[in-house]
C-alpha cells in the first residue's frame, strides 16, 4: 500500500517525463491522499503534466465516497472501479520517495523509500474523471500496487508499482493492458 509520498524535485518533471507543463508545483514532502497531485498523461500528440485529486473515482460513483488511493494490479482488470480506467486511462505519478508502515505491537513506524540519488520516478498510475450531482467534475487518480521487493518485505507486504523509464510510453500508449501486469510485477523489483 502506499499511503503518502513525496515529490521534492518538481522543477525536473516536465523535462524527464517529457510533458507540457505550464503550472507551478512546489516542493512537497508528505503528499497525502485526497491532495491534488500531478499526473502525465498521453493525449493524441504528446504527454501533459496536470492535477488531479489523490484517489481515484470511478466516472459511475453516486459520490466522491467511493474513492480508492491504490488499486492492486493482480486484480486490476477484475474490479469495475477500476477495470475501464486501466484498459483506457493510465498514468505516471511522478515522486522522488514514498513512506510505508511497519506494524509493531502497539506502533507504527515509518520508513522512507526512494532512489539512491533521490532521482524523480514514476509510478504506475490510473485515472477517471468524475461528475458530482452539483455538476462539479474531479479527475482523479490511484496508485497501483503489487507485492513488495526484497527491500520492503520485512516493513509491509504491499509496495507501489514503480515503472521503469523505458517502460513509460508503452504504458501511457499499449492498447492492451495484459501484458503489463507481467511489466509491472517486474518494474517494481528493479
Amino acid at each position: 500500500m502506499c499511503g503518502r509520498y513525496r515529490l521534492t524535485r518538481a522543477e525536473k518533471m516536465a523535462q524527464m517525463f517529457d510533458a507540457e507543463f505550464t503550472g507551478e508545483v512546489r516542493p512537497r514532502y508528505n503528499i497525502a491522499p485526497t491532495q491534488p497531485v500531478p499526473v502525465v498523461r498521453a493525449t493524441d500528440s504528446d504527454r501533459v503534466l496536470s492535477s488531479m485529486r489523490w484517489g481515484l473515482i470511478p466516472s459511475w460513483a453516486k459520490d466522491a465516497s467511493m474513492a480508492q488511493i491504490n488499486a492492486r494490479s493482480e486484480t486490476i482488470l477484475d474490479k469495475p472501479a477500476f477495470k475501464e480506467s486501466a484498459e483506457r486511462r493510465r498514468c505516471l505519478i511522478p515522486a522522488d520517495g514514498f513512506y510505508e508502515w511497519r506494524r509493531t505491537s502497539n506502533t507504527k513506524q515509518p520508513f522512507h523509500f526512494g532512489m539512491k540519488d533521490d532521482a524523480l520516478f514514476a509510478f504506475a498510475g490510473i485515472w477517471d474523471r468524475w461528475t458530482s450531482t452539483e455538476g462539479q467534475t474531479v479527475e482523479s487518480c490511484a496508485i497501483l500496487t503489487t507485492t513488495p521487493n526484497e527491500l520492503l518485505s520485512d516493513v509491509h507486504d504491499r509496495m507501489p508499482v514503480i515503472l521503469h523509464p523505458n517502460h513509460y510510453h508503452a504504458w501511457l500508449t499499449a492498447p492492451v493492458l495484459t501484458r503489463f501486469y507481467a511489466l509491472s510485477r517486474c518494474a517494481a523489483r528493479t
